[in-house]
């Protein structure tokens, strides 16, 4: 057998740096991938908030315009979050088809329970409550998230 046909193969150095290199761009490759997920989370926060104060908006218009009927202490705010997908009578259509302003109610990314109903997943603020300290009340004014963690840009996810 001559001298190069036993050679063939790695020595253990060889393994021990390859497994080294690997090793050091796993340990930068985990975070960036976790930064990534929390990204995209961060994303559907973004839009499912915009989305519900959308809808939250557009219910306090068309109760402004005399759609919806309220009496007078009333906000002009939904009372539940259900109020938008399951829609209100139009008051000046008689008979027609109700208000609707949700499809569904989306879930808060970062509410760890699947077995929760989206609805119950976001925290919410009636009109009536104060800025600092929102609560719930006889309406729903504005929607947080209930997690306490923080955002990548800083500001806890219950501040969005």
């Amino acid at each position: 057998m001559t001298k190069q046909a036993s050679q063939r193969g790695f020595s253990f150095i060889e393994l021990l740096a390859s497994v080294a290199i690997l090793a050091i761009l796993a340990t930068v490759a985990v975070p960036v991938m976790e930064n990534a997920v929390r990204r995209g989370k961060e994303r559907e926060l973004r839009s499912a908030l915009n989305e519900i104060r959308t809808a939250l908006d557009a219910y306090k218009a068309a109760s402004a315009q005399g759609k919806i009927l309220t009496r007078p202490e009333d906000s002009g705010y939904p009372a539940t979050l259900l109020d938008l997908v399951i829609g209100m009578d139009d008051t000046t259509r008689p008979g027609g088809p109700k208000l609707k302003f949700l499809r569904r109610v989306p879930r808060d990314p970062f509410f760890a329970d699947a077995s929760v109903p989206a609805v119950d997943t976001w925290g919410l603020r009636s009109f009536a409550s104060d800025f600092d300290r929102p609560s719930a009340g006889a309406d729903v004014f504005d929607v947080y998230s209930k997690s306490s963690a923080m955002g990548l840009n800083g500001v806890p996810y219950s501040e969005w």
